[in-house]
């Protein structure tokens, strides 16, 4: 998979997520096994995603003439899991939570452009 491909998908997948955190009834049982499992087969695939993009991203900023600094890339990356968790867990305010989603948007946003200009 190709950067900007997973770029777009980590954004699709923050959209679904963010869409998610909005409309579920909270708060969840956090000491239930059998959604603790849930979430662990669910969000397997997302870390993972992640994690890829992660890598990806940090070789292009070095390697290039980017506007996105290497912090950016592991901020985004920390924000991004948090963004994950918190959307099954619905434990942290609305506002945090949009200014995860909103950053790490601009970050994904900033590759993007950077790859295009590339």
């Amino acid at each position: 998979m190709s950067l900007k491909t997973n770029t777009e998908k980590i954004k699709q997948l923050i959209d679904r997520l963010h869409e998610r955190f909005l409309n579920t009834e909270g708060p969840v049982d956090k000491k239930s096994h059998e959604f603790f499992n849930k979430v662990k087969e669910d969000t397997a695939p997302m870390f993972e995603l992640t994690q890829t993009w992660m890598e990806e991203a940090e070789e292009f900023v070095k390697s290039r003439k980017a506007n996105v600094h290497p912090n950016q890339v592991k901020s985004t990356h920390e924000n991004l899991e948090m963004i994950i968790l918190h959307s099954y867990y619905l434990d942290i305010p609305m506002k945090r939570y949009k200014e995860l989603y909103q950053s790490s948007h601009y970050v994904l946003d900033m590759i993007l452009d950077d790859l295009k200009n590339a």
